[in-house]
């Protein structure tokens, strides 16, 4: 069986691996959860710590978010044998709205990252069937985005 953490050892194991412009934990608590922030650019590298050297085996969620002047993608992984969740903040340009999928590490992600592409337009780079889920592949527009017209087709 892998060796179980604490919050507070996940946390200096997570400040040590990455520098603060990767990864920021907020001061934000709850039980048995962890929030921070991670630049697009680490997510990967991150989700990847996660999994391999802090036994994080379940991604729950992945979510888009439009706050009209950028996109966020909102990850929740949880660590069974740690009993934690951690939920990860990701700020993306709103006219290059693109990041690394974690759909390698967890495969329930990949309907996830899916979802929020067909809703948001979000591209996860290197997924591995990045296409429309819920709408058809003809509509040529992105329902949740704050600057969709309703009823415009």
């Amino acid at each position: 069986m892998a060796d179980a953490y604490t919050i507070e050892q996940v946390k200096e194991k997570i400040t040590s691996a990455f520098s603060s412009e990767e990864v920021k934990i907020l001061d934000k608590t709850r039980p048995r959860q962890i929030y921070m922030e991670a630049d697009k650019d680490a997510i990967l590298k991150l989700c990847t710590f996660l999994k391999d050297e802090l036994n994080f085996e379940h991604c729950s969620c992945v979510s888009g978010v439009d706050r009209i002047d950028r996109f966020q993608v909102v990850y929740h992984i949880t660590s069974y044998a740690n009993s934690i969740m951690v939920e990860i903040v990701v700020d993306l340009p709103h006219d290059n709205p693109e990041i690394d999928t974690i759909s390698l590490l967890w495969g329930g992600a990949n309907w996830h990252e899916r979802e929020a592409y067909d809703m948001y337009g979000i591209i996860f780079k290197n997924h591995p069937k990045l296409e429309r889920i819920l709408l058809d592949e003809s509509v040529q527009f992105f329902p949740m985005r704050k600057d969709f017209k309703s009823g415009g087709l």
